[in-house]
């Protein structure tokens, strides 16, 4: 395993160049208007020293697409050379809670950059990140206390499903926030190079399936006279109505319901582009 410290604006400049370390993980950015002003500074720093590389973005919770936006546009020139995190807690974090914030965020990071981001949860909220484990590695944070101020690791069980195991585990937090990575040199230089670009994925064709059944709102949505959201609207409908349809269609983002109507179709969106109902099927 490796050894690595995470630094960011309050830590001694000094942890960014720690004796016996392998890798400086560097705070970058955080929501969509800070920027660590000794982030560069750390990270040359490490650099010069030999250390491998990180960099990391704290959410915020305001928009997902507009951090990882932020994020990339003032850390775009680490990547490739450093490995990308992004760090969900629920201090300042308006949207903590929400188990697809940080799905959105990594997602657009890497449509972005072609890497996926390392993320960083305490181990008590791993649900609300959950969706990302087939595509990001975990770092955990789980301490055996407050006060462990050792390079020791403690002898405890880390949580970590519905990943298989950690790839960061943060074990302290107090005087230094010391971690351990669970992979080689030549692991961790893969994990930032990522793909040479973002990947293209195959489109598939969309076909309607004859499927009746009954959908019961859970928000207000629009019926569309065509079965894209910028279509124009037919009617909108309230939390709770009940919509009856005759067909289904999976497209490349939306499962949309087909509902017939007096003059020929209208279609409403039963889940959304992440997957999640809009509503209650019946």
């Amino acid at each position: 395993m490796l050894k690595m410290v995470d630094v960011y604006s309050d830590s001694p400049r000094s942890y960014a160049t720690q004796s016996g370390v392998d890798i400086i993980m560097v705070k970058a950015t955080q929501g969509t208007g800070y920027i660590n002003p000794h982030c560069d500074t750390d990270y040359q720093a490490a650099k010069r020293a030999g250390k491998m590389l990180g960099f990391y973005h704290y959410c915020g919770g305001g928009n997902p697409e507009a951090e990882a936006k932020y994020f990339y546009k003032n850390t775009k020139n680490y990547v490739g050379e450093a490995v990308p995190a992004v760090d969900w807690e629920s201090n300042q974090n308006a949207s903590w809670g929400n188990t697809n914030y940080v799905r959105r965020f990594v997602d657009e990071f890497h449509k972005l950059s072609g890497v996926w981001c390392l993320i960083y949860v305490q181990a008590s909220s791993i649900s609300q990140v959950a969706n990302c484990a087939k595509d990001c590695g975990l770092w955990v944070a789980s301490y055996p206390s407050m006060d462990w101020k050792s390079w020791k690791l403690p002898n405890m069980n880390v949580k970590t499903s519905p990943w298989p195991t950690y790839t960061v585990w943060q074990f302290t937090g107090d005087n230094m926030d010391r971690n351990v990575v669970n992979t080689t040199k030549e692991g961790w230089k893969k994990l930032a190079k990522g793909s040479s670009k973002a990947e293209a994925k195959p489109k598939k064709k969309s076909t309607w399936k004859k499927k009746s059944g009954t959908f019961v709102l859970g928000q207000a949505l629009e019926i569309h006279k065509e079965p894209h959201i910028s279509s124009p609207a037919i009617a909108k409908l309230p939390k709770g109505s009940v919509v009856k349809y005759d067909a289904t269609l999976q497209g490349p983002k939306r499962l949309w319901l087909r509902q017939a109507r007096s003059k020929g179709y209208g279609y409403i969106v039963g889940k959304d582009k992440y997957g999640k109902a809009l509503g209650k099927f019946k």
